[in-house]
């Protein structure tokens, strides 16, 4: 089990930016490919960008490609989401994501352990 604590969430205007942190806890954090998802009321649950366990390869979804960047500290067992330029389209749970094996994984199926989410909210 590796135990994910999402924060960072809450209400923003768009064009606004917002800044998810995933903290881990456990000694194989650096093991552990990351995601991140996001689920809108009434809709599935939608990748939204992966890192390596080095951080020094990411994956996006192309809604928000050069919005959002995923980054990762392995010493602080953390990952983040930095949120730029936000949409109202952007409102949704934020999940993050942990994945055992191989490659970036881009299906909810794909990842092994999941937080709780955080709420992000954007206004128009």
């Amino acid at each position: 089990q590796v135990p994910l604590v999402e924060s960072g969430g809450g209400l923003v205007q768009a064009g606004g930016s917002l800044r998810l942190s995933c903290s881990a806890s456990g000694r194989t954090f650096s093991g552990y490919r990351m995601g991140w998802f996001r689920q809108a009321p009434g809709k599935e649950r939608d990748f939204v960008a992966a890192i390596s366990r080095s951080g020094g390869n990411t994956y996006y979804a192309d809604s928000v490609k050069g919005r959002f960047t995923i980054s990762r500290d392995n010493a602080k067992m953390t990952v983040y989401l930095q949120m730029n330029s936000l949409k109202p389209e952007d409102t949704a749970v934020y999940y993050c994501a942990a994945r055992v094996a191989n490659g970036l994984g881009i299906g909810q199926n794909d990842y092994n352990y999941w937080g709780q989410g955080t709420q992000v909210t954007v206004s128009s």
